[in-house]
C-alpha cells in the first residue's frame, strides 16, 4: 500500500486536464486508456501496474463508443483510477478495474449533464456565426471544452488524493468473497469489451483468423503474447498487400487498354 502525495495528485490533475481536452479535440490522441494508465503509473512511480491496468481498461472499453447524445461509461476516469486504486490499496489489477467503474459512471453522468447544459450556448454561437464574429465564436466554443477539461482535473484530484484514505479503508473492510467478486468481474470485463468490438466488426470470412489467434494464444506456450501479436501483424500485412494488388490490377489493365486503343486509332 502506498500514499499519493500532493505533488503526484497535482500532476495527475494536470494530466487529466490535458487528456480530457484531447478526448474531444483529438489533437494528440493520448486519451486512450492504455496511454492514460501508463502515464498514471509513471506519475505514481509504478509503471508496471500502469501498463497492466491500462491493457485491462483498454480491452474493457474497446467496443464502447459514444453515438450521438449517448455516452458510455467514461474510459479516462477508469484508466486513471484503476492504477491509483491498485497503487494505494494493494489490490490486484482485476479488482482495481472493478472498483474503478463507479468513478467511470460518475464522469459519465457529469458529461451527460454538460451535453444538456451546453445546449444553452447554441443560440449565442448561432448569432456569432451569422454575424461572422469568428473570434467570439471560437472563444465560446473553446470555453465549453475548457469547462470539461477543468472538471476532469477537479474530479481526479478529489478522487485520487482526497478519497484515497476512504478507498483504502473500504478495501480493507471488504469481505473476501466481495474482493474475489471484484477480481472476477475485472477479469471478465476485458472479454466483454472485446466481444462487443467483435460484434460490430466481425465478418464470417474472418473466422479462420479468429480460430488461428485462439489456437496461438491458448495452446502454444509463450512467455507473453508478443509472438501472437507479431503473427497477427504479419497476416494483416499480407492481406493488405493482396487486396492492394487486386485494386491496382484493374486500373493498370484499363490503362493498357487505353494505350492499345490509341495505337490502333493511328491505323498502324
Amino acid at each position: 500500500m502506498n500514499q499519493i502525495t500532493l505533488v503526484q495528485a497535482i500532476l495527475l490533475s494536470i494530466m487529466a486536464l490535458v487528456v480530457g481536452i484531447d478526448m474531444y479535440l483529438e489533437f494528440l490522441f493520448i486519451f486512450r486508456p492504455i496511454i492514460v494508465s501508463t502515464l498514471t503509473g509513471l506519475i505514481l512511480g509504478d509503471l508496471r501496474i500502469g501498463l497492466i491496468t491500462g491493457a485491462l481498461v483498454e480491452l474493457s472499453f474497446a467496443g464502447l463508443t459514444p453515438v450521438g447524445g449517448t455516452q458510455p461509461p467514461n474510459p479516462v476516469l477508469a484508466a486513471i483510477m484503476a492504477p491509483v486504486i491498485a497503487h494505494t490499496s494493494g489490490i490486484g489489477a482485476n479488482g482495481a478495474l472493478g472498483l474503478a467503474l463507479p468513478f467511470s459512471f460518475l464522469m459519465q453522468y457529469i458529461i451527460l449533464f454538460y451535453y444538456s447544459s451546453f445546449s444553452l450556448f447554441i443560440p449565442k454561437l448561432t448569432a456569432y456565426a451569422k454575424k461572422g464574429e469568428i473570434k467570439k465564436y471560437t472563444r465560446l466554443a473553446c470555453l465549453t471544452v475548457m469547462i470539461v477539461g477543468i472538471t476532469y482535473a477537479i474530479i481526479v484530484f478529489l478522487c485520487a488524493y482526497m478519497a484515497q484514505e476512504p478507498m483504502r479503508i473500504l478495501v480493507d473492510i471488504m469481505p473476501g468473497w466481495l474482493t474475489n467478486g471484484f477480481e472476477v468481474a475485472g477479469g471478465i470485463l476485458p472479454a466483454v469489451g472485446f466481444a462487443i468490438l467483435l460484434r460490430m466488426q466481425f465478418k464470417i470470412e474472418y473466422t479462420p483468423y479468429l480460430i488461428l489467434g485462439f489456437l496461438l494464444a491458448s495452446f502454444l506456450q509463450f512467455g507473453n503474447l508478443l509472438p501472437v501479436a507479431l503473427a497477427g501483424a504479419a497476416i494483416a500485412m499480407y492481406q493488405f498487400f493482396e487486396e492492394y494488388k487486386k485494386i491496382k490490377a484493374p486500373a493498370s489493365g484499363r490503362a493498357n487498354l487505353e494505350y492499345v486503343e490509341e495505337d490502333y486509332s493511328n491505323g498502324i
